[in-house]
């Protein structure tokens, strides 16, 4: 049984190790090949490019991500009212908050899709630079044509003596393991930075108490702690990769918090207020081109005729009329 349940899950995961495989070797070839890179930082910025791509190909669901999120921030005080309602009541007051979330096109699910998504990834990176640490191979690093690549992503180093394949615990020198703590803190930081920008930018402070809140500030800790412990058997390369993800999302975060920011938000004062500044900034320059121009017509609006004066009578003339 436990065999069958292996077999399924490596026929699951070979088409993730032919395309992170792959997508590896193309980018070793471009900074190995083109640019000439160490063989060590050219595997460095290969999963950096890998991450890159991956994340890329992930930015839709991240806005659908972002507007979910939205969306349960906001259904919060609709929320509070339903547990005020039928508290007593646990299976009505479910049946009541689903249909809540149905009306309103929410799902409380999807705010996790980018990260599960990101778990294949994530482990055929893991399962392809472990295999590659004990002269094996995954996905194209398996065909022979591909071997001697194999070996070096296997031996190829950087900072001298840390390979990529290193972990902190499989580490045979304290120079390894430090740089691998240090990636394993920088992985830890850049996660939780990550959900606490979101939770503490773009939710009002409606959001900020109830159930979906108390999920929120669980995960807030929870996982960098999980992401902690498992990172001491992570290797450097899928340490790399984890922290270049975090800081993508946190750029991808803070341009979305920044431009386009939940209503009651310290994010949306923040916008009103910049918006409002710049109105008053344009407004301030349009009273001194008003009156340039309206100094211009002056200038050149033309004069009016002079006034004919009578001709001067004798008094003869006078008399006469």
């Amino acid at each position: 049984m436990i065999d069958f349940f292996v077999s399924v899950g490596h026929a699951i995961m070979l088409p993730l190790y032919y395309m992170t495989s792959g997508i590896l070797i193309v980018f070793h070839k471009f900074f190995q090949g083109l640019l000439g890179m160490p063989q060590g930082w050219a595997w460095a910025s290969s999963i950096v490019g890998l991450t890159i791509v991956i994340r890329t190909l992930l930015i839709p669901l991240f806005v659908k991500q972002i507007k979910n999120s939205r969306n349960l921030q906001l259904l919060q005080p609709k929320v509070k009212e339903l547990q005020k309602k039928y508290g007593h009541d646990r299976e009505r007051l479910t049946q009541e908050t689903m249909k809540l979330y149905k009306d309103t096109g929410t799902n409380p699910l999807a705010s996790c899709l980018p990260l599960l998504l990101q778990m294949p990834i994530f482990l055929a990176l893991f399962r392809t630079l472990n295999e590659a640490a004990h002269s094996k191979g995954v996905g194209f690093f398996a065909q022979e044509r591909f071997s001697g690549l194999t070996d070096s992503l296997a031996t190829s180093e950087i900072f001298r003596t840390v390979k990529i394949s290193d972990s902190f615990t499989s580490a045979d020198s304290w120079h390894v393991q430090l740089v691998a703590g240090i990636l394993v803190a920088l992985m830890t930081i850049t996660t939780f930075t990550t959900q606490r920008q979101l939770m503490r930018k773009n939710m009002p402070e409606s959001a900020l108490t109830g159930q979906y809140a108390q999920q929120q500030k669980i995960l807030l800790y929870v996982l960098p702690v999980v992401f902690a412990v498992g990172g001491i058997a992570f290797p450097v390369g899928v340490l790399l990769y984890w922290t270049t993800s975090n800081v993508w999302t946190m750029g991808q975060q803070f341009y979305v918090i920044r431009n386009n920011p939940t209503p009651g938000t310290p994010a949306f004062d923040a916008k009103q207020a910049r918006d409002a500044n710049k109105k008053k900034e344009d407004g301030g320059g349009e009273p001194a081109t008003s009156a340039a121009g309206t100094a211009t017509a002056i200038v050149e609006s033309p004069r009016p005729p002079p006034r004919s004066q009578p001709k001067k009578q004798t008094r003869s003339q006078r008399k006469r009329k």
